[in-house]
């Protein structure tokens, strides 16, 4: 009968081709003392260890507060030669990465309403993430992200999470595309931030910029692959490269005339990135706390009039970069600095409820400015003031 039935698990000496032994009532009881015990039971699990911080690589805690559940931070991706979503793919702490994924509905309409892949809320709401990997720990609840901003061994610092949504239509049916990022940044320490040179920079070096006395470096807008401006990945600007870089910067549906500002904003943030530039280290050893390693950066935003438009926005469509630099110092081992730098927008009207995307442009140029000595002429002559005729 099925109360006698049982399972064990993971052992070797079972030989499941076995014929099975007839078991008489009479024979329960002996049988009973040999092989009575409960039935169903798993084996002892280990359970997981925890460090006091998180390690590269490093599945993120969150916390369940309704059902008291510790789980894992999971970032679906494709599995198989069909790119179907898979959603137990854990996110490995500082591996910034983006995926894509595909999925299939029967029924889009119905799964639009009943299934989570399909919710915003399912993707940050009603779980908390962990700052720290601690057993038992519980921090309190935060703003959910899935942009993870660390601080070496004290953890995770903050989080947020960002959507863009489509409108989607159809009965029948359906696949859709989905596309999943996870970034982690910090606000690194001066004394973390390795040298760009010393003293001069080197060419092919990050360039240092600083916000508050916080040091970064200097970084421009990315294009994914869509052709859109990337919300967190960005390209570092070297010392010496010219660049130029182009994407697609997404807006609402929803503006009205009246968030104008709010447009313009919100294009000026994108160019600036996260870590807004104020100074730029003069050389590439530049300390924090000294003011004479630093120049200001200089600043042009656009008119906010429109010419001719009454119903438009002008909006910063390109930033320009000039960075002006020289070599100083010994001729047989000369040293670049930075002299000066100005951030140049040049704007455009935009129309509003027309435009859902506004391609923007970003251009770093440096211009050399050294100004180099006069060549040696060879040794001084002898000036002779001696007759003509002296030996005559």
């Amino acid at each position: 009968g099925h109360d006698l039935f049982c399972v064990q698990l993971n052992d070797s000496k079972l030989n499941y081709f076995q014929q099975p032994q007839d078991i008489k009532e009479s024979d329960f009881m002996k049988f009973l003392e040999k092989y009575g015990r409960h039935s169903f039971t798993a084996p002892s699990q280990v359970q997981p260890s925890f460090s006091a911080f998180y390690r590269a690589g490093d599945p993120i805690l969150i916390y369940f507060d309704s059902s008291s559940v510790l789980s894992t931070l999971r970032q679906p991706v494709k599995m198989g030669a069909s790119g179907l979503c898979v959603d137990g793919n854990p996110a490995g702490f500082l591996d910034s990465k983006s995926t894509s994924c595909t999925r299939i509905f029967a029924n889009l309409s119905k799964s639009c309403m009943t299934d989570p892949a399909l919710d915003a809320a399912s993707y940050y709401r009603d779980f908390t993430v962990l700052k720290v990997p601690v057993s038992g720990t519980i921090v309190q609840s935060m703003k959910v992200i899935y942009e993870i901003e660390y601080s070496g061994t004290s953890g995770i610092q903050s989080v947020s999470v960002q959507f863009k949504v489509s409108n989607i239509s159809g009965n029948l049916g359906s696949s859709l595309q989905q596309h999943f990022t996870l970034h982690f940044w910090t606000k690194t320490l001066s004394h973390m931030l390795p040298r760009s040179g010393n003293p001069g920079y080197i060419t092919g070096a990050p360039l240092l910029i600083a916000n508050s006395g916080a040091m970064q470096h200097m970084s421009i807008l990315r294009s994914e692959s869509d052709g859109g401006c990337s919300q967190f990945l960005r390209h570092t600007v070297q010392f010496g490269r010219n660049m130029r870089t182009g994407c697609n910067l997404s807006l609402s549906p929803l503006l009205e005339e009246s968030n104008c500002s709010y447009i313009q904003q919100k294009f000026y943030k994108a160019f600036q990135g996260m870590n807004r530039a104020e100074d730029l280290a003069i050389t590439g050893s530049a300390h924090s706390t000294q003011t004479e390693e630093w120049t200001t950066i200089l600043v042009q935003n656009c008119s906010v009039q429109a010419v001719n438009c009454t119903s438009c926005c002008m909006v910063p469509v390109t930033l320009e970069i000039q960075i002006l630099w020289a070599k100083v110092g010994l001729l047989s081992n000369p040293q670049a600095q930075i002299l000066g730098a100005r951030y140049f927008y040049q704007c455009q009207p935009l129309k509003f409820l027309r435009a859902h995307t506004v391609p923007v442009t970003t251009v770093v140029t440096f211009t050399d400015m050294t100004g180099w000595p006069e060549p040696p002429r060879g040794q001084p002559q002898r000036h002779w003031k001696l007759p003509f005729d002296i030996f005559f």
